[in-house]
């Protein structure tokens, strides 16, 4: 089966660490935000993707067909003119009305897909949220989706379409695009996937919704760490250094050197990272990485940056070059 992962965004809520990587590169628990979904969706039998990119989209494919043994297409989108859009862009490649499983490229879920996968009709993975302004709203009855509402002013439900969809027939979804493409239908400026549903439901093509409710949010500094501690409950690597102290869940790599150091709870040391003299606890170090004489928490530091000196919270990108006093 084909999955469509969107990740043409620039990932502006990260900067600075977005300004030389793709959002999805970024690493949580010990892989990038889209290492953790490819293995998801490979383990569930997922066995083509059409990938849609962008902003440094040359390192996402690089990752993608560097570390994964199976069918990529890369599909470019020069213009962010929404997620309806991105998906309308795949249309070449998907054929004979087959089957699709779409997912948002920030989206780390633990779910157990083989069943939705199997579901007779399309099916869209949600969950209760406290502000729905911020989703698109699926209004159910008896199991069913009556009505979908796109990032809503006013209060019409809590439950919120997290960014996972199992589209059943392909051909009825393209042809919604189309005809909010061709017709110019935008909402918030846009053209949205939940408006191209909603035109689905409306032409009789049936919507049921499935729970999701490990769903892990990727898209701010603390929401990543905040995602970053979560996963490694599950992901965390036994480590032990000479001198040093390992308070679990970590994630070391392997290539790392860590020196004269207390690391975690709840922190990702990144390959070929170098930590020495330094207390480091909930956060996210990047690869290639040297830091000395410090304490951090509630930290990110990218890749090949230089942090030394006292005390502080730091929130530095790639390539960076800090000396605290």
């Amino acid at each position: 089966m084909k999955a469509i992962i969107p990740v043409a965004g620039v990932g502006t809520r990260l900067r600075p660490h977005t300004f030389s990587q793709p959002k999805v590169l970024l690493n949580v628990a010990g892989k990038p935000i889209i290492g953790h979904i490819m293995d998801k969706l490979i383990a569930s039998g997922i066995d083509e993707a059409i990938v849609i990119v962008g902003y440094l989209g040359d390192m996402i494919e690089s990752y993608l067909t560097e570390h994964y043994d199976i069918r990529f297409r890369f599909v470019n989108q020069e213009e962010r003119l929404g997620l309806a859009h991105a998906i309308w862009m795949c249309n070449e490649h998907v054929h004979n009305n087959e089957p699709v499983f779409i997912i948002l490229g920030d989206t780390i879920f633990d779910v157990e897909l083989s069943e939705v996968l199997n579901s007779s009709t399309s099916t869209l993975g949600v969950r209760e949220v406290e502000d729905p302004r911020r989703f698109g709203i699926a209004i159910t009855s008896n199991g069913n989706i009556v009505k979908l509402v796109e990032k809503p002013n006013e209060p019409v439900g809590n439950l919120a379409i997290v960014g996972l969809y199992y589209i059943r027939n392909s051909e009825t979804l393209f042809s919604c695009i189309d005809t909010l493409i061709r017709e110019d239908i935008k909402t918030k400026g846009e053209y949205q996937l939940t408006d191209a549903l909603q035109m689905m439901l409306e032409k009789g093509e049936p919507l049921t919704t499935f729970p999701v409710n490990n769903w892990y949010d990727c898209g701010k500094p603390e929401t990543l760490l905040s995602t970053n501690e979560i996963l490694l409950k599950n992901h965390s690597s036994e480590s032990s250094f000479p001198g040093c102290i390992i308070n679990e869940p970590v994630f070391v790599a392997k290539s790392a050197k860590i020196n004269n150091a207390i690391i975690g709870p709840n922190t990702t040391i990144g390959e070929n990272a170098v930590i020495e003299d330094s207390i480091i606890k909930n956060s996210i170090i990047g690869n290639d990485s040297k830091v000395q004489h410090v304490s951090l928490n509630n930290s990110i530091i990218g890749n090949n940056a230089d942090l030394s000196g006292d005390p502080h919270e730091a929130n530095i990108g790639d390539f960076s070059e800090i000396r605290l006093r």
